[in-house]
């Protein structure tokens, strides 16, 4: 069946499924990691109080059959060492069939955990990952060539990130229409890296360049992901370095990643492919019905992409079958950021001993330079950012963090770079209070060696003590 395969593929095909799994085992490490404070028993956003009033129907997951903390954490290390054994093509010693069963364990497993995670998996990427994981399921081994079906498929999820971020951003903000939202990007995007500070300075003309760049990279580039060859090849190549660029400016978890490994299916690698045998009929029906039922139900991110109320980052379904994505529709103007402070005195005053925590990712002392994480996920951090837009992002677990600080929690600290408290010693009180960050001039850093300068808003929360955290929470 030479009409259903592209053997001119399998080198493309090898580079996607081994990026892929890289990209699905730094997932489940960071769910394994940090489950324990956000999710588990004792976390922030208990899995088990959310599968009491969730019906499994709405959010399927094992979890929603059985929890528990040891049960998670067997989950996410199997999902861990799966990924790497599909890294390391395992996939590639079974049998079709067997190769496709487990490309479905990492997929089934993370769905149990983002269709649980709540607040800390509302990320667009967790629905990305998921979405290719599951094309993935179908794209083969070496007993047979790619399906041509799935390739389109794959370049049809890379069309709608790239041209649906493209879209939200021309209907969003006026600054992207005005080319000026790079004057402001780098400084309040939610967590910065090491070299955001060196984009931040760079000349205003060449962050319109920049701008315009990335309005040709999103709107006109991924049309040509449709178009023969060699060009859908140099489509998806430029895609790739655009990301890379990303990548360099800032930690956006794996979405540049993920972006990036959809991009390298579509390209046609110079080489000769080996000797592959004809799909198997059962493999044929299969697949062109899972390929059927996608495209079916992509007409709800279709829709959504053409509606002037276009909406980002939502999965239509609970199986996150088919998203809509899109980043940074709106551009923050100012960066805000919640310090959190405890102190050991019994009666806190302004004058007491506030010692600050600090936070991994997030700025805090003036003086730490921002480190890369991505593609590894800081979910603490990330949702610290949005806290400082608005309380009302915090609602459902600040109470919750507050009281885990004032308990001196050993799950939670892991999650900080550092306490100000010893283990045996929590503090009495906690307070927070909202900064305004900028980064500092050339000169400033020179003279100080700090790369932000911060100046007191307001009281973000007054000083609570644990009775009145658990009450908040």
């Amino acid at each position: 069946m030479d009409w259903f395969t592209a053997s001119d593929y399998w080198l493309s095909r090898l580079v996607f499924q081994r990026a892929l799994a890289a990209v699905y085992l730094v997932a489940f490490l960071t769910a394994a990691l940090q489950f324990r404070a956000l999710l588990g028993s004792r976390g922030m956003l208990p899995i088990p109080r959310f599968v009491a009033r969730v019906p499994f129907r709405r959010a399927p997951s094992l979890f929603q059959l059985h929890y528990s903390d040891r049960f998670f954490a067997c989950c996410a290390w199997a999902g861990a060492a799966v990924s790497a054994a599909l890294l390391a093509g395992l996939d590639g010693l079974l049998p079709l069939w067997a190769a496709m069963l487990l490309w479905l364990v990492p997929w089934l497993l993370y769905l149990s955990i983002v269709n649980v995670g709540q607040t800390w998996y509302g990320f667009g990427w967790e629905s990305l990952l998921l979405e290719t994981g599951f094309l993935a399921v179908f794209l083969g081994n070496d007993e047979v060539a790619p399906p041509v079906v799935v390739l389109f498929l794959l370049r049809w999820i890379l069309f709608r990130v790239e041209f649906g971020a493209g879209l939200i951003k021309l209907r969003g903000d006026a600054c992207w229409r005005k080319l000026t939202c790079l004057d402001y990007h780098h400084e309040t995007q939610p967590m910065p890296g090491p070299l955001s500070w060196f984009f931040h300075h760079l000349p205003k003309p060449l962050h319109r360049v920049e701008v315009a760049a990335n309005h040709v990279t999103q709107l006109a580039v991924p049309v040509l992901l449709f178009t023969p060859q060699p060009v859908a090849s140099a489509a998806a190549a430029l895609m790739i370095v655009t990301q890379l660029w990303l990548v360099l400016s800032g930690n956006f978890s794996w979405l540049n990643w993920i972006t990036i490994v959809l991009a390298l299916s579509a390209l046609r690698f110079p080489a000769d492919p080996p000797p592959l045998p004809g799909a198997p009929l059962w493999y044929v029906v299969v697949v062109l019905a899972v390929a059927a039922l996608l495209l079916f139900l992509s007409y709800r991110p279709v829709a959504n992409m053409i509606s002037r109320r276009q909406i980002m980052n939502r999965s239509f379904d609970p199986l996150h079958l088919v998203n809509t994505y899109g980043a940074f529709g709106s551009v923050s103007r100012v960066r805000y950021e919640v310090v959190i402070e405890g102190t050991a005195d019994a009666l806190p005053r302004e004058d007491s001993d506030w010692r600050e925590y600090e936070f991994k990712g997030k700025p805090g002392d003036p003086r730490h330079w921002p480190r890369q994480f991505a593609p590894y996920h800081l979910r603490l951090d990330w949702m610290m950012w949005f806290a400082a837009l608005s309380p009302a992002y915090a609602g459902s677990w600040f109470g919750a963090l507050v009281e885990r600080l004032l308990e001196n929690d050993r799950a939670t600290l892991k999650l900080l770079r550092r306490s100000p408290f010893p283990p045996d010693e929590p503090p009495r009180h906690i307070r927070a209070r909202l900064f305004r960050y900028r980064y500092t001039s050339w000169r400033e850093l020179r003279e100080t060696g700090a790369c932000w300068e911060r100046t007191y808003v307001r009281e973000y929360l007054p000083p609570t003590r644990l009775a009145e955290a658990v009450q908040r929470s």
